[in-house]
């Protein structure tokens, strides 16, 4: 209750000068009251404290000039009250001279002291109130980072688009506390589409998620379409277009956008929208924009690692193609003639007398030796091209892989039906490294493979019960498959803690095959 008595007295902002007028006048006569009463009870004392009450409260509330004013008034109020008993307002007595000269030096005193500590009052108030000022930027501001931090995690962690695009919606819609958050992109014919929105509940003659809308009306979308730049409209009330005319059906008063650039191309704009009648804070648009750049950042990556993808699968498509040919010109060139030259020695061998004996058994050497080529130079070309792949599928030749393998080998391959290529090459690569690796440096006694597939993706997975302790570093076998599977859109995960063995989990896309 004092400190806010005290604060009363010595506020900040100074009131109207008539009511100080109203205020000085009330305070005067209230005094002259009172000291009229306490006369009766003692006579011959001036209460001169009692009028000091009234230019302390003026002189705190509304200045020098006022208090002044008051001081004079309460001295001639205080120098009646004091010589009355004489009969004259002018003090003949040394005694009464220097009570008004003591009276008027005080009075000017406290209406120095009073003035003060109004000014240190309304210095502590303002700082106060720069101090709170600070404090709610300064907690804007983190709320701000923490926004874009969260956005930017989820765009370096390589997440898809459409992951970024909702995730950068609700942020904007939370944090700007708007009651909408929509990411356009511009389609180059006219229209957009709509590719994340945030709405509040209720909403619901606006435009959702998927949809394309018409971008030659007067709304934020369609401005920042032609011009590339902000946009802002505070008033929809006499904006053009179909989609102005959701916009005021739904209520909605200011809406900014900014542009999303991408390769220096619009590529698409970053809107929100507020149902209050105020306009949207001034640096809306900032604050927008910060969005805007992790949008195209995120975009601009998921353009740089589909082109990726896209270049490694054709180099992995240009290797396998090559090996197709090396097989089959193995198949149609040396090894066919190594088989004829096999042929024409066991001829020759057949057309040599009996008693040949020697050069019999040297011819069925040749021929023998020949057929050792031939076999060699078959395996060779198996390893080069998996003709097995063509014939009986991926199934068959994982099957294939288990029987030749030096590791006893289990197979759960419950996979009838057939893929591209490239997906059953990657797989069957997969298989024949995981089960080398398993013979030469894992130590293994057992091997198992799974592969089943799902509606758009096929699933691997190899485990060994060996030493453990592969990785996908440099210099192991490793690197390539985990290229090759990767330049198809898929993954691979590798588990393999020491002695514990090692897992190969292996996921690649075969949506559309």
């Amino acid at each position: 209750m004092p400190a806010r008595v005290i604060s009363l007295l010595v506020g900040p902002t100074t009131p109207p000068l008539w009511l100080g007028v109203v205020v000085a006048a009330t305070v005067i006569a209230v005094e002259t009251v009172v000291v009229h009463q306490l006369d009766k009870v003692a006579p011959h004392n001036a209460f001169g404290a009692v009028f000091l009450l009234g230019v302390l409260v003026v002189s705190a509330r509304w200045g020098f000039a006022l208090s002044v004013m008051t001081t004079v008034v309460s001295a001639l109020v205080y120098v009646y009250f004091h010589l009355q008993v004489e009969g004259t307002l002018i003090p003949t007595k040394a005694g009464d001279w220097v009570a008004v000269v003591v009276f008027l030096p005080v009075a000017l005193v406290a209406n120095l002291m009073a003035g003060q500590a109004r000014l240190r009052t309304a210095e502590a108030v303002l700082r106060r109130r720069e101090a709170e000022a600070s404090r709610d930027e300064l907690a804007i501001l983190a709320e701000h980072q923490a926004a874009l931090r969260r956005v930017a995690t989820l765009a370096a962690r390589g997440a898809s688009p459409p992951e970024v695009f909702t995730a950068v919606a609700e942020e904007l819609a939370l944090w700007l506390h708007v009651v909408n958050a929509v990411l356009l992109r511009y389609e180059g014919d006219g229209t957009g589409t709509l590719v994340a929105v945030r709405y509040e509940p209720g909403i619901k003659q606006m435009p959702v998620t998927g949809d394309r809308i018409p971008t030659a009306g007067d709304d934020v979308g369609a401005i920042v379409s032609r011009t590339g730049r902000t946009a802002r409209i505070d008033n929809h009330a006499h904006v053009g277009g179909a989609i102005a005319t959701r916009i005021r059906a739904e209520g909605f008063g200011s809406i900014v956008g900014v542009p999303i650039v991408v390769d220096k191309r619009v590529w698409g704009a970053a809107i929100v929208g507020s149902r209050r009648t105020e306009p949207l804070p001034a640096d809306t648009e900032a604050r927008l924009g910060d969005f805007a750049d992790l949008v195209a950042t995120a975009i601009a990556n998921a353009a740089t690692r589909a082109e990726l993808i896209a270049s490694r699968a054709r180099i992995v498509a240009a290797a396998d193609e090559a090996r197709r040919r090396l097989e089959r010109d193995l198949h149609d060139g040396a090894q066919q003639r190594l088989v004829s030259l096999g042929l024409e020695v066991r001829m020759t061998e057949a057309s040599v007398p009996a008693d040949w004996g020697d050069v019999k058994e040297q011819l069925s050497a040749i021929a023998s030796g020949l057929n050792g080529v031939s076999e060699d130079l078959r395996e060779l070309s198996h390893g080069i091209h998996p003709a097995i792949l063509s014939k009986g599928g991926l199934g068959s030749a994982v099957r294939t892989l288990a029987r030749r393998s030096a590791v006893p080998v289990t197979v759960d391959a419950a996979v009838e039906r057939r893929f591209a290529e490239s997906v059953e090459v990657a797989a069957y690569y997969v298989v024949a490294e995981a089960l080398t690796n398993a013979a030469k440096h894992a130590r293994a006694s057992e091997v198992n493979v799974a592969l089943r597939a799902e509606e758009d993706t096929l699933h691997l997975v190899i485990r060994d019960d060996g030493v453990g302790g592969a990785s996908s570093g440099a210099g192991s076998g490793l690197v390539g498959l985990q290229d090759r599977v990767q330049a198809l859109g898929g993954n691979m995960q590798i588990t393999s803690p020491l002695g514990q063995g090692t897992t190969l989990d292996i996921a690649i896309p075969v949506a559309g095959e």
